[in-house]
């Protein structure tokens, strides 16, 4: 479903960023996607992994106006209470 998603947000001109654990799915799903789509491997339930995808979102695209995510497994603690902010750290 992830896939398919983002294929339709390309298809309609956007461009996306998706992450995954084993690097050669998501290449594979880059190769799929063909273009406007950059792959950054990681874990959406590990906070390091987060911080990555989103320095290389900024350093990538300047601006950027939705991210969604798959589900997968259990989110991080306080997730729903995240600032809005490049930092993915929950608070204490």
């Amino acid at each position: 479903m992830a896939l398919a998603s983002a294929k339709r947000f390309v298809e309609e001109g956007a461009y996306v960023f998706i992450t995954g654990r084993r690097q050669e799915a998501l290449d594979e799903a880059v190769k799929l996607i063909g273009r406007n789509v950059t792959g950054v491997r990681g874990d959406a339930a590990n906070l390091d992994d987060l911080d990555r995808l989103f320095d290389t979102v900024k350093r990538k695209r300047a601006r950027s106006t939705s991210c969604s995510r798959a589900p997968a497994r259990a989110r991080p603690p306080n997730w729903a209470r995240l600032p809005s902010s490049t930092s993915m750290r929950p608070s204490a």
